[in-house]
């Protein structure tokens, strides 16, 4: 036992170097090859969201990780990593907590392909991702023993693969990002939802109107994703975006924002619920 033990303290620190030493494979890299996409909700970030109509909140909880990269040559590589994270709507302040109506939990990985040419870089991710979705005590009226406006729990669940391509140029004075992709959930409660669902969308940005605040560079930018999916019948989703970042585009920083969203209720437990929110808000790139 003793033995194995002392094995196991030589690999654990001979490992590490030599993974790195060989020039085309990268244990824990810095930073992130594939960006998360700002206007989908469905990304792993740490934040809140306030609803001035209603006064509701969003509070997102999550972080994305690159574990590895393998570098083909200078202008082609792959990367992969694990993704985990939960947005809450918060509908209330009593007894000084926050009222946690439902929650939307996610986990899974991802792999992405990335190669540049000149200017432009072309992305493929992949995406395996478990989403389940609970209503919580905020949503349960404990005077009257019953949940908030007969609206029960369902089991709501969905296992899926998620392919997206994107394209990254660089304009004269920004940085255009588009993108498209598709997901086929293997798994999903309720029945009645529909497995494939579609996405594609834009991010625009630019550092230079705003300059450097406290030595840092800023970016303002426009996002805009839409999403086709069947919950229960096919309509069309979408949110928009306009911020600002502070920290480098690539790089670790704050983004304060303005949204606009329609479509599907992004809270899975009222996933056949249409809405409108407008909200402000701020959340954290870990680049």
């Amino acid at each position: 036992m003793k033995n194995i033990l002392n094995k196991l303290i030589i690999l654990w620190f001979i490992l590490p170097q030599a993974i790195t030493s060989q020039q085309m494979l990268e244990f824990l890299p810095s930073g992130l090859q594939f960006m998360p996409l700002k206007a989908n909700h469905q990304e792993a970030r740490l934040g809140v969201l306030y609803f001035p109509r209603t006064g509701f909140l969003k509070v997102d909880i999550g972080n994305n990780v690159d574990l590895i990269k393998y570098y083909f040559n200078d202008s082609a590589s792959l990367s992969s990593g694990i993704e985990f994270m939960a947005y809450a709507l918060s509908t209330n302040y009593q007894g000084k907590r926050l009222q946690i109506d439902a929650i939307d939990g996610f986990f899974g990985g991802n792999a992405n392909l990335q190669i540049k040419s000149g200017t432009a870089i072309y992305q493929l991710r992949l995406r395996v991702i478990h989403n389940s979705a609970h209503f919580v005590d905020g949503h349960y009226d404990n005077i009257n023993d019953r949940w908030k406006d007969n609206i029960g729990p369902i089991p709501f669940t969905q296992d899926f693969g998620e392919i997206t391509f994107a394209h990254t140029l660089k304009l004269s004075e920004a940085r255009l990002r588009y993108y498209a992709g598709v997901a086929y959930a293997t798994l999903v409660r309720p029945h009645l939802i529909k497995k494939y669902s579609f996405n594609a969308g834009f991010e625009i940005s630019t550092g230079k109107i705003t300059g450097k605040f406290l030595n840092r560079d800023t970016n303002i930018f426009i996002a805009h994703h839409n999403r086709y999916a069947g919950m229960p019948d096919y309509k069309l989703s979408y949110n928009n975006m306009l911020g600002i970042k502070f920290g480098g585009w690539y790089e670790k920083g704050i983004i304060f924002y303005l949204s606009h969203y329609h479509g599907n209720d992004i809270f899975s437990e009222y996933y056949a619920r249409r809405i409108t929110r407008i909200g402000a808000g701020f959340f954290v790139d870990f680049l």
